[in-house]
């Protein structure tokens, strides 16, 4: 597979899935916050639809570079926030899986999807556009 065709097939998947989950954590809080039983209050659904800003910004700015060329020297900004982001998700998910008692489903789910973005950015991140 081409190199620009690699790169806007994972800013797109990574945009779709950033932004998605920003709606959800910016607009659904309260149904969130519930549903993993975590006791509300206004500040706890502050943090989440702030949260939310930070992944619908982050999805945002992948989607709009999307059709950029991405990989070695160009868009290296974006691409190392992407990795960076993705890897250190992909690592604190990795910690808790184990552990975690309570829809470990979402867990275990987050942490395949962050695994798999990170390894992909790492790939896009050590690779030499032409």
């Amino acid at each position: 597979m081409k190199l620009n065709t690699y790169s806007k097939i994972l800013m797109t998947i990574s945009a779709l899935y950033l932004v998605i989950i920003g709606m959800c954590l910016s607009f659904l809080p309260e149904e969130i916050i519930n549903y993993l039983n975590i006791n509300s209050n206004v500040i706890t659904t502050l943090f989440f639809q702030l949260l939310g800003a930070l992944y619908l910004g982050f999805g945002i700015l992948n989607w709009t570079l999307k059709g950029s060329r991405i990989g070695g020297i160009y868009n290296r900004p974006v691409l190392m926030g992407n990795f960076m982001h993705f890897l250190v998700g992909a690592i604190a998910l990795i910690k808790i899986v184990t552990s975690i008692q309570a829809h470990s489903e979402i867990i275990i789910f987050l942490m395949i999807v962050y695994s798999i973005l990170s390894i992909s950015f790492a790939i896009l991140f050590k690779s030499k556009p032409t």
